[in-house]
């Protein structure tokens, strides 16, 4: 951006009393306000708050999907063509990937609807509208509290208000036919909204890059910026005739949608508006700083400890294995992508004194209650309530993080073992059914010898890094009783004996009951739950007491600042960021806010150095041509492969689209970057940054590697 342009938009933002909130927040569609509404016209804004959210007739929201309940996509032609991430189509293309048939790696294209992959359990969610029902939560609340009013000012019981929340979606399913409802909470409990969705569940692969591409850059670029990650796929979404919902069939069509995203090859500047929509998936920007101290020291904690060590054990079998690497692709990518997210969080929230900005902001909101007898009477408890609280849970919160990540997450046969304990010995052939095709699937992306070793690994870390006896399973028991405390040993014997490695497990279980009380990895897995109650059971009434105390000083805060804009944090429903491209500065360092072909071949000359880089010859080949053609910027004459915005993102935005201010699709948000990996605690606007894949480099991967001129027709570029 030019300096004058610069000081045009500061002037603006300054005149609009809005300077601290132009790019932060995740705004609901239906609740953006006037003043957020000026705010973004201000900075290139060109609809009317009716297109962006229309519950009679089409808007943007309408082109915007729930992927999977885990990513973003948008509908970018009428014959229901979805773009999302190939990160979050991820594990559907390792699905359909075989080693005789490895699309992983070497990509795939559809070129006629009958090509096209179904992905089976894969969905997309339409938001239909969203209605608040705080009214109705709140009601239902008081009636229970009404014949024990001495428990409310202490705290609220999270289960009864999930309990009333479920009875509400029920209702809503019953009144609407065919929709998905979901309640969820707002502003730390103090709001409550119902959503609708209509579902659509059979959803077909239709193209994605090599995987070189598709995560060009890999673990050592994740988080980082400058990136050249071409990070997409393409999917489609069937229907009956009715273009109704239904189960995969031969016989489905495309959906013809309310409505689609067009795309853009006007491309854009530092300065131009830009805004995301999409699922947003949790943040917690209203936290305590004890809840920011216990997210950092105790829950992170296990994150990156844990998957560091499993992930040592996974990289020998997976290079030594491409078997075992397809399989094991997509866990992988899920496991170090978080796993990296929790090192990065830690170490920004350090850096950037988080936790002290937080102590300051609860000293003002202990000023101002202090002031009104009535405010004192409210919210003068909550933050000795909240300290004694976090404290005493702490213990036990660090060993539920270490035990959650070992054995529920880490050490895979649980998952078998737990599924045959829960399944009855005189189970009815549908139970049998269910289950045998649960653990067929499971069985395809397994590694028993991977397991194994995991298994010895992790039991040993945990017993290292949780000391108290007490928050140790009964396997432990066993493994200094029979094994002289090596759990190798242990490991070693319970996968040479035990039923859960392969689809016979089922067969052979039903045959013989006897096997319930000896088999060694199904006496394993009885005993995890019933641990992890405890362990969870220990913190209820820390957590009730932690819970409301939380939404009392979310409602402090509100209050106090009740004259400015407040969003509420995400919670995986549909939200709306704002903001504009803009550069970047890290440690003295100044980038530009988006790459180029040629800083891809750079860093493709260095792949002999860095696995991470490496790109297929015949793709160097084509990007060292240099014609852009169309593609090409038209200021830069280069491919611009992916930008920067200040546009607020988390988890879950994953493919979101990125649109214009006339709402033409620009990009596709796949990432963050590493210097503001607190932006789920706090926004720091001057560091915060969304990294999307310009949709140009998208097109012309699409075009010119793919040459699937069907899809550029049907995008209307042909």
């Amino acid at each position: 951006m030019d300096n004058m342009r610069k000081k045009v938009l500061v002037m603006l933002l300054s005149v609009l009393g809005l300077s601290a909130h132009a790019d932060e927040g995740m705004w609901m569609l239906s609740r953006v306000d006037g003043k957020t509404t000026e705010a973004m016209e201000g900075l290139g804004f060109r609809l009317s708050p009716s297109e962006l959210y229309n519950t009679d007739g089409t808007s943007l929201k309408d082109a915007v999907v729930d992927f999977g309940d885990f990513c973003s996509g948008v509908v970018v032609s009428p014959q229901g063509l979805v773009f999302t991430n190939h990160h979050c189509g991820y594990s559907a293309i390792q699905s359909l990937s075989t080693p005789q048939d490895d699309i992983l790696s070497n990509g795939f294209v559809a070129r006629k609807h009958s090509e096209e992959r179904p992905v089976e359990g894969l969905f997309v969610k339409f938001l239909v509208r969203t209605e608040e029902c705080t009214g109705r939560v709140m009601t239902a609340l008081d009636s229970l509290y009404r014949a024990n009013p001495q428990e409310k000012p202490r705290h609220i019981d999270r289960d009864k208000v999930d309990s009333i929340c479920t009875a509400i979606e029920a209702d809503c399913r019953k009144h609407n036919p065919g929709m998905d409802c979901q309640v969820k909470s707002y502003y730390g409990g103090n709001a409550y909204y119902v959503s609708y969705y209509k579902v659509y569940s059979d959803i077909r692969l239709v193209f994605t890059a090599p995987e070189t591409l598709g995560k060009f850059g890999g673990d050592t670029d994740n988080w980082m910026w400058p990136r050249q990650t071409c990070d997409f796929s393409v999917f489609r979404i069937y229907a009956n005739a009715d273009g109704e919902p239904a189960e995969y069939s031969p016989s489905n069509v495309p959906l013809q949608p309310k409505r689609y995203a067009r795309v853009s090859l006007d491309g854009y500047r530092a300065g131009d508006y830009c805004m995301t929509v999409g699922y947003p998936g949790s943040t917690s920007r209203y936290l305590s700083s004890w809840g920011i101290s216990e997210r950092v020291n105790d829950r992170n904690v296990s994150v990156i400890q844990v998957r560091g060590r499993k992930q040592e054990v996974w990289k020998k079998f997976m290079d030594a294995d491409r078997a075992v690497a397809i399989k094991y692709a997509s866990k992988w990518a899920s496991s170090s992508n978080y796993w990296k997210n929790s090192i990065g969080m830690n170490k920004a929230i350090a850096d950037l004194g988080v936790i002290g900005q937080k102590q300051q902001l609860e000293q003002r909101i202990r000023d101002w209650y202090s002031e009104d007898a009535d405010r004192q009477r409210r919210f003068g408890d909550m933050f000795a309530q909240l300290e004694t609280a976090y404290r005493a849970r702490r213990q036990m919160v660090y060993a539920t993080g270490f035990f959650n990540e070992t054995f529920m997450r880490g050490i895979e046969i649980y998952r078998v073992a737990s599924k045959l304990n829960r399944l009855p010995q005189d189970a009815d052939s549908a139970q049998v059914a269910a289950t045998r095709e649960s653990l067929t699937r499971f069985f395809k992306d397994y590694d028993a010898r991977l397991d194994e070793a995991t298994m010895a690994a992790l039991l040993d870390n945990y017993r290292q890094q949780v000391t108290d006896a007490k928050c140790h399973p009964a396997c432990y028991q066993v493994i200094d009783s029979l094994y002289g405390g090596d759990c190798a040993a242990y490991a070693r014997d319970l996968f040479a004996r035990t039923i859960c490695k392969d689809t016979s497990c089922v067969s052979r279980l039903l045959a013989d009951s006897t096997l319930r009380e000896t088999d060694p990895a199904l006496l394993y897995a009885d005993a995890l739950p019933d641990k992890i109650m405890e362990l969870v059971g220990e913190q209820k009434e820390h957590n009730n007491i932690i819970h409301y105390n939380e939404r009392l000083l979310t409602q402090a805060l509100l209050e106090m600042e009740q004259d400015e804009p407040h969003y509420s944090d995400a919670n995986f429903t549909m939200r709306l960021s704002y903001g504009f491209v803009q550069d970047y500065t890290s440690h003295g360092t100044h980038y530009d806010y988006y790459t180029n072909a040629q800083s891809l071949l750079a860093k493709a000359a260095r792949q002999a150095e860095v696995e991470d880089y490496r790109l297929q010859d015949d793709i160097v080949g084509m990007l060292k041509e240099g014609k852009w053609g169309r593609y090409a910027d038209k200021e830069t004459g280069d491919l611009h492969l992916c930008f920067l915005s200040n546009n607020d993102i988390t988890g879950g935005n994953s493919g979101s689209p990125m649109f214009n201010g006339r709402g033409e699709l620009i990009g596709l948000a796949f990432d963050g970057n590493w210097d503001a990996m607190s932006g789920d605690i706090s926004f720091d606007r001057d560091l915060q940054r969304c990294i999307g894949v310009d949709i140009r480099y998208v097109l012309y991967i699409i075009d010119r590697w793919g040459h699937a001129d069907n899809l550029m027709r049907e995008l209307g570029l042909r």
